[in-house]
């Protein structure tokens, strides 16, 4: 576990600060608030106590080139019971990248950070990755997602699902 937190951390490092960010250039173009929903079924251990994820997404973008964009992502997970077993949720403090083929269309992307969870005993959370592809446009992007935290004591709680986000520019 600790040689995939170095490799995280190495690549939040490398991703955020080898990018010459020019705060005076920030503007609509470039940069953005995303929010949007994300829906999904639990899949391997997660599927045992859990029958379904409703979530939030909140994610501020920078467009480091007009294909390449990075940024920093928040949220919440909420995951419903299964047989009488109590709700639980992840709370993301991610980074992410993504990459735009073109002005609209398919985009490849990647959260990293970590996902505390709420309403677990004995458990803070751990290493929180969600990859995505889908596609965006001017003010949407809709994507499938498959998100994994790594949490303390060999949990791995895994979603399978879809999600949208709106592009609010400032």
């Amino acid at each position: 576990m600790k040689k995939v937190i170095l490799l995280f951390a190495l690549f939040v490092a490398g991703t955020t600060f080898a990018q010459d960010v020019d705060i005076d250039h920030v503007n609509s173009d470039n940069s953005w608030l995303k929010i949007g929903l994300n829906t999904g079924l639990p899949v391997g251990d997660s599927d045992d106590f859990s029958s379904f994820a409703l979530g939030l997404d909140l994610k501020g973008q920078y467009l480091v080139t007009p294909n390449f964009g990075i940024g920093l992502a928040t949220g919440y997970t909420h995951f419903f019971a299964k047989d009488g077993g109590e709700d639980f949720g992840i709370v993301p403090a991610a980074a992410f990248a993504r990459y735009y083929f073109q002005p609209k269309g398919l985009f490849l992307g990647a959260d990293f950070g970590y996902g505390f969870l709420t309403n677990v005993d004995n458990n803070e959370g751990g290493l929180y990755v969600n990859p995505q592809i889908g596609y965006h446009n001017d003010d949407w992007n809709f994507f499938a997602y498959y998100q994994n935290t790594f949490a303390d004591n060999d949990v791995d709680i895994q979603v399978v699902g879809i999600g949208a986000t709106y592009n609010l520019r400032f």
